[in-house]
């Protein structure tokens, strides 16, 4: 062991891991209810992150993240980071399955080529349905209505394109229902 192995942390150290974990402790409280009961957290501290969500004056919930963060010194913190990346990592999946939903319904609008890309890629796909919503999508914007056949068409793509594992669109593709 050298000294520094030895000597007590620094104040500025301290604070920082303080800081630390009252930030952790506030990424807890943002979760929902749902997501939050997936998380293995005594019950004092997930009753402080409940009590958190509640607090409305500023000062009032700066003390309870105080609170929180002084808890979180008795919880293993690596689960919790490890439950929290994964949660964080499906959002990014699904926020990418979005934005490629929403290209799909860009080209398709602006390209008739396209259409025949988009049947080759998903056989599968009712191409007639496709194409008619495109059609009126196209006939929306440029009557300046209200896009409701380009809202349905990403409903439909969404049916059509496979949604990335373990996301809620996943299960519910699987049986044949939108989300």
């Amino acid at each position: 062991m050298t000294e520094e192995d030895t000597s007590p942390a620094s104040k500025t150290q301290r604070k920082k891991a303080m800081l630390d974990l009252q930030a952790l402790g506030e990424e807890l409280v943002e979760l929902s209810h749902d997501l939050l009961a997936k998380f293995p957290l005594p019950e004092i501290l997930r009753d402080a992150v409940l009590e958190a969500k509640r607090i409305t004056k500023h000062e009032a919930r700066r003390r309870q993240g105080q609170y929180i963060g002084r808890l979180m010194r008795d919880v293993n913190i690596a689960e919790i980071r490890e439950q929290l990346d994964r949660i964080k990592g499906k959002s990014l999946e699904l926020t990418a399955f979005h934005h490629r939903l929403e290209r799909w319904r860009e080209k398709l609008i602006e390209d008739d080529a396209e259409l025949e890309v988009f049947a080759a890629e998903y056989p599968d796909g009712d191409v007639q349905h496709v194409r008619q919503l495109v059609r009126n999508a196209r006939k929306e914007r440029d009557e300046q209505k209200a896009p409701k056949a380009f809202r349905q068409l990403f409903q439909v793509l969404k049916e059509i394109i496979p949604a990335p594992e373990n996301s809620p669109h996943a299960k519910s593709h699987a049986i044949g229902f939108l989300t």
